[in-house]
Order: structure tokens, then C-alpha cells, then sequence
């Protein structure tokens, strides 16, 4: 696909790129960037004057829910909820039915992928045998059928010996562990964050102390063993602390937030709304500023959505009763547009950033930026767009969201996968099926 993009403002934070200038796509490919460029005869314009071109977005966390739960989402409606949100590619986590723990189940999403997808699909193999915590998965099977991580996510890996074995096994594919930090036995029957709120509310509670205390025993696997842990959806300003040392002192670990750890925080509970209920839980106004600040000061590596799907049913009724998870791909960019960057908490840069070059690090991938040769994965933002959020309006089949009703200024305003168009506007152009590779960042 060939395409000439002209006059945006052309952001792209893994080459220190900021300046408005044309991109020229040719065969599927960023041919270079510059002032003034001439496309060859035919060549689609893309008029981007006023828009901000940016690297193709990468969510390193989403539930694309198939094989098993197509009633909650498949990867058709998954990866065009992702490019209409502008989202290029998505890693998809393995707690399916059957779980993502053998090649034979990397492969049928892959295939899935290549001929329902609207964006690349990077899959996450299993940690442990159907996500039971008692032996390891087929990692090196997965990891040459594609998977680009490991995860037990929904699932903590509560032996300690078996992480370690995991960790130590997947030295040699250079691939990390994403680890859902939460100590089972602290967090009991908890369905929000433990604390004054949840005394108030009659909810039981999840202790702050059972994700930090997970965290620092995957920081001493880490250390321990070489190998390179991501930490999932981290949400506790003790969380950070211990991850801001852990990096000073030079361990190999990344970490994650989430949008909605980053925008809400316990007070939206109070009214027993089952779309904020989550795991891990929505913590205090103190923890959601530490997030904040670790996002900005590169603490925290990326944003990903923790896109998690549910039937109605399955968000309906007593809170205590309810899923936890929400869906995020297609409010995540918007929200943050207008609550973090145009109230001044975080530059366009660093989000950026955080949504391109980081996760594309974390997972080895290839994209993350607009280097000449790097497949022309883009999205364009208009940073003017107003509009209220309306989940019947959504991609996605689910439309569990605590976000019902936001006005939000800033949008996705198209997104190309492979220099093809595959949302304009919010109008799904048509499948890109495209499948991911893990050929190193650009």
C-alpha cells in the first residue's frame, strides 16, 4: 500500500522527531520523512495539516477472548475495537478456552488473525499449564509457534520454585514473564481496594500489601536469575517505590498502567457501579498521583489498556457478584488525551512514548516508530475532536465501561496498519489481517 501523508505534525519520541513534515508509504513501508516530499503519480493523499502523526499504537495487554468466550469478544471485533481506539497491534493474553498454553492454540489465533484481524496480533503464552500454577507450560513450544511473552494474567503465579524455573527457562529466548502480582491468599474474597471506602461501602477489601508484596518477590526472581520481568497493570504507590529502586540497582523489569488506574480512583465505587470493579482494584487518590508521576518520569515503561471484555450478565447484580475488568481500546487514547496531556500532567511526547517505542521494547516488536523501512504502521490524532463517550456505539462486542458519558477532547483520528487505512473517523475500513513478528523495535 503507498501513501503520502502530508503536513502533520510528524511525533515520533524513538527518533527525536517533532516537526511538521510529510510521510511518504511505500509497498507497506515508511519510504522517509521530509518537507515538501513528491509521491509517485496515483499515490493516495492524506491531508494531516493541523493532525499529529505518530507511530502506530501497540497495546501490550488486552483479552481478546477467543478461543472460548466469543460471546464476549472475538479477535474480529477485539482488533477492530483496537483500531478504531488507534491501536496498530495488540498483545493478546492466553486465560482462553482452551488456554494459550500449546502451539496448537498460538497458532488458531494466529490464523485468526491473518484472516479476521483489522491490526497486528501478538499472542501471550501460558506460564503455567492451564493457568493452574502446578507446571510450566510448552514455553519453548510457544515461543517458536510466536508467542512474544508469558503470562498467567487473571491468575497469579503463587509458586515461587516455578516462577523461578520459568524465569530460568525463558533466558535463552530472550521473551519476558508478565506477571499479575497479587498474593491470592492477602487479596481473599476482596473486590475493591481494603481501606476506608470499602469499610463505608460493606465491601470486602484488597489490601495495597498484597500486589507490593508480589512484586518484590518477582524483583528477587529477577535479580536472582537474569531474567526480564514485566509487571502487569501495576496500581500502588508502594508498587512503584519498589520498582524505582529495582531499576536503579539495574534488575531487569518493566511495568505497565493502566488508564483507568491512572484517571479513577477507590471514590468511584461509591456507587456501586459493577464497571468499577477491577483487578487490581482502583486504589487512592495518593496512588493514582504516584502512577502518574512514575508514567512521566519513566518509572512506569508503557500504557496498556487491560482491555477485558464481559457479557451484560456477567456486570449486572450485586456488586460482589460481578466480573472484575473493564473494556479500554477504544476510550483509552481519547481519555488520556483530554485528562492527562491537555491539563498539563503529561506531555504528548512522553504519551506517546509510552504507547510506541515502550511496549514495542517490552516485547521485542518490531514498530514503535517511523524509521525508513519500519512497516507503515501509523496513527494520526486530532487533538481537537470533541466527543462523549457512548459504549453502543463501540467496536467491541462488550460495553462494560465506567466511562459511559465522559466529554473528552482529542481522538484517534485515523489508524494505517501495513500503510493500509484501517479507521477513519471511527468507520472500520476493513480487515488488515495482519499477524505480528517479533523482529526487535525499529
Amino acid at each position: 500500500m503507498n501513501a503520502l501523508i502530508r503536513g502533520g505534525r510528524v511525533l515520533d519520541p524513538a527518533h527525536d522527531v517533532d516537526a511538521v513534515q510529510d510521510v511518504l508509504i511505500q509497498d507497506g513501508k515508511i519510504s522517509r520523512l521530509g518537507t515538501g516530499l513528491r509521491a509517485p503519480d496515483g499515490t493516495p493523499t492524506i491531508e494531516a495539516g493541523g493532525k499529529v502523526v505518530c507511530p502506530g499504537f501497540i497495546d501490550a495487554h488486552v483479552h481478546l477472548r477467543e478461543p472460548g468466550y466469543e460471546y464476549k469478544e472475538t479477535v474480529a471485533t477485539g482488533t477492530k475495537a483496537a483500531a478504531a481506539g488507534g491501536f496498530t497491534a495488540v498483545a493478546c493474553m492466553a486465560n482462553t478456552n482452551p488456554v494459550n498454553d500449546n502451539r496448537s492454540v498460538t497458532d488458531y489465533v494466529l490464523a485468526k488473525a491473518r484472516s479476521e484481524g483489522a491490526v497486528r496480533v501478538y499472542p501471550i503464552g501460558a506460564v503455567s499449564r492451564g493457568l493452574e500454577g502446578k507446571e510450566l507450560a510448552e514455553l519453548a513450544e510457544l515461543a517458536e509457534a510466536g508467542c512474544v511473552a508469558f503470562s498467567d494474567d487473571g491468575h497469579p503465579v503463587m509458586n515461587s520454585a516455578l516462577l523461578r524455573h520459568a524465569m530460568e527457562y525463558t533466558l535463552p529466548f530472550g521473551l519476558p514473564i508478565i506477571s499479575h502480582a497479587e498474593d491470592a491468599h492477602l487479596t481473599g474474597g476482596g473486590v475493591m481496594n481494603e481501606g476506608a471506602v470499602s469499610t463505608e461501602l460493606g465491601l470486602a477489601g484488597r489490601p495495597s500489601a498484597a500486589e507490593e508484596v508480589m512484586v518484590a518477590r518477582d524483583l528477587c526472581l529477577a535479580e536472582l536469575t537474569g531474567a526480564h520481568v514485566h509487571i502487569a497493570h501495576i496500581s500502588t504507590a508502594g508498587a512503584v517505590r519498589l520498582l524505582r529502586d529495582a531499576k536503579a540497582r539495574g534488575i531487569r523489569v518493566t511495568a505497565e498502567v493502566t488508564p483507568h488506574h491512572l484517571l479513577l480512583t477507590e471514590e468511584a465505587v461509591r456507587g456501586y457501579d459493577p464497571n468499577t470493579k477491577m483487578n487490581p482494584p482502583l486504589r487512592t487518590k495518593r496512588d493514582r498521583e504516584a502512577l502518574v508521576e512514575a508514567l512521566a518520569d519513566g518509572t512506569i515503561d508503557c500504557i496498556a489498556t487491560d482491555h477485558a471484555p464481559h457479557a451484560v450478565a456477567e456486570k449486572e447484580g450485586d456488586y460482589d457478584q460481578a466480573a472484575f475488568g473493564i473494556v479500554g481500546l477504544e476510550t483509552a487514547v481519547s481519555l488520556l488525551l483530554d485528562r492527562l496531556v491537555r491539563p498539563g500532567l503529561l506531555d504528548l511526547r512522553t504519551l506517546v512514548s509510552r504507547l510506541t517505542v515502550g511496549p514495542a521494547r517490552l516485547l521485542n516488536l518490531r514498530g514503535g516508530s517511523l524509521a525508513a523501512g519500519a512497516d507503515a504502521d501509523v496513527t494520526i490524532l486530532d487533538l481537537e475532536r470533541r466527543l462523549t463517550i457512548d459504549p453502543r456505539a463501540f467496536h467491541s462486542k462488550s460495553r462494560n465501561t465506567p466511562f459511559d458519558g465522559w466529554e473528552v477532547t482529542g481522538m484517534p483520528w485515523m489508524t494505517l496498519v501495513g500503510g493500509r487505512v484501517v479507521m477513519w473517523e471511527r468507520v472500520i475500513k476493513g480487515g488488515a489481517g495482519k499477524t505480528g513478528a517479533r523482529t526487535g523495535a525499529s
